[in-house]
């Protein structure tokens, strides 16, 4: 694990996390729009052909809907075999939803003079959730995803994850699936799902909005298809950041950091610190861990991005952070509430030392689809303000129309348009005659 202390190797580091090669993603790119444009001429015929390609060659047209008694099979034999794991889904979903609940917004109008002005808030109708499947399990990405758009009002949550060599999805995904009241599932993933879900096939409703982590193809597939469809974010590798000072437990810091590492060998994990001693007791726990554990992803992951930068004060660790701007930011130092104010850009930051990422990946309440590479500078944890959609109310009385309209004309003659301009006049000529 690599350790900065002198100022100009930290500057190139911070420009190098900043710096995006583009030609692996443009190769990626030309393979995806290919995949794209199959889905748009042939549909569903170009869905089993792909299906069958990356996922299951076995599979026919109809094993790819998700049956009802497919469900609620998995659904009673997580309940009969693991009933802790259903309870923990549970106390999951009320925590999610309770949290999520207090981001619900209202129609407003106000009156100002003769106008009636407000803001209409409308659901969103169709939603689509991307789940990884395969031989992966996420139950997790189902309640994050699923249930502020519940609470936001979408009437219809269409989900699509791919099955694995048996034809079959991951039974906890299913449970997860039933505990929030999902029951329109495709067995169909990758960029060809993103495709099917944003222009719609015969099997596959045309959706408004597309959520849900995915690999570099499901993320390109979304990035390429915004605008056709809504899309939550173009997701990068995870990322995990603590800011610790000589307090902090090594060890604790440590499996915050390779918890992150083990998503994949592109993640980052970032230790930020006050004490030289402390960084050498998380790398040597880091040591540890993974001779106890080995892990091929979390060490090539650690190896290659895993970082330890020593500072001079918790002042500068926060400006720093400001500037890397991560995904999740732990704060494991004495009084870290103090420290939470100085922070401009994460997606979410975890206080205290009991305070761990996992705990809000699974079972806080906050959502844990965050900004990612940097971009928690604009972008915000996904909420049920993504599937909402404003709508402007205009309302003038015939006397407010008079005083304000010559100064609309102004500035549409100003800008060129002479109908704009006319749209008002004829109607001031009108009464004036």
């Amino acid at each position: 694990m690599r350790i900065i202390e002198e100022k100009i190797e930290l500057e190139k580091y911070l420009r190098s996390i900043a710096f995006t090669d583009y030609r692996e993603i443009e190769e990626i790119e030309e393979k995806v729009k290919k995949i794209i444009t199959d889905v748009i001429f042939r549909k569903d015929e170009a869905i089993l052909e792909y299906t069958r390609l990356f996922d299951c060659k076995e599979i026919e047209f109809v094993d790819l809907t998700v049956k009802e008694d497919e469900i609620e099979r998995a659904y009673l034999e997580c309940q009969e075999e693991e009933p802790e794991f259903i309870e923990a889904l549970k106390i999951a979903y009320e925590n999610i939803y309770q949290y999520h609940l207090r981001q619900k917004e209202e129609t407003w109008l106000y009156v100002k003079g003769d106008t009636i002005l407000g803001q209409i808030i409308r659901p969103l109708e169709k939603v689509g959730i991307y789940v990884p499947g395969g031989n992966g399990s996420y139950p997790s990405t189902v309640l994050m995803n699923s249930i502020p758009a519940k609470i936001a009002g979408v009437k219809e949550i269409i989900m699509v994850t791919p099955p694995d060599k048996h034809k079959k999805i991951n039974k906890y995904t299913l449970a997860a699936a039933k505990i929030c009241g999902i029951n329109k599932i495709f067995k169909v993933g990758g960029a060809q799902a993103i495709a099917a879900l944003a222009i719609g096939t015969q099997l596959i409703p045309r959706v408004d909005k597309i959520v849900g982590p995915g690999n570099i193809y499901v993320a390109i597939a979304k990035k390429v298809l915004f605008g056709v469809v809504d899309i939550d974010s173009v997701a990068g590798p995870s990322e995990v950041l603590v800011i610790a000072d000589s307090s902090a437990n090594p060890k604790y810091v440590a499996a915050d950091l390779l918890s992150q590492a083990e998503h994949d060998t592109r993640a980052k994990s970032i230790l930020i610190t006050t004490s030289k001693e402390l960084a050498f007791e998380v790398v040597e726990n880091i040591n540890e861990m993974l001779k106890t554990n080995p892990n091929p992803i979390a060490f090539q992951s650690i190896e290659k991005n895993g970082v330890v930068i020593i500072v001079e004060d918790l002042e500068e660790a926060a400006s720093i952070s400001n500037i890397i701007c991560p995904e999740h930011l732990e704060l494991c130092c004495k009084n870290p509430e103090e420290l939470i104010f100085k922070i401009k850009n994460a997606g979410a930051i975890f206080v205290g030392e009991f305070s761990p990422e996992p705990i809000g990946d699974y079972i806080a309440g906050p959502n844990h689809v965050l900004p990612t590479s940097g971009t928690a500078r604009f972008f915000s944890p996904l909420g049920v303000y993504d599937f909402v959609k404003r709508v402007s109310v205009i309302k003038y009385s015939k006397d407010q129309f008079f005083k304000d309209a010559p100064l609309a004309i102004e500035v549409a003659q100003k800008e060129g348009f002479s109908f704009h301009a006319n749209s008002l006049k004829v109607r001031l000529e009108d009464v004036q005659k």
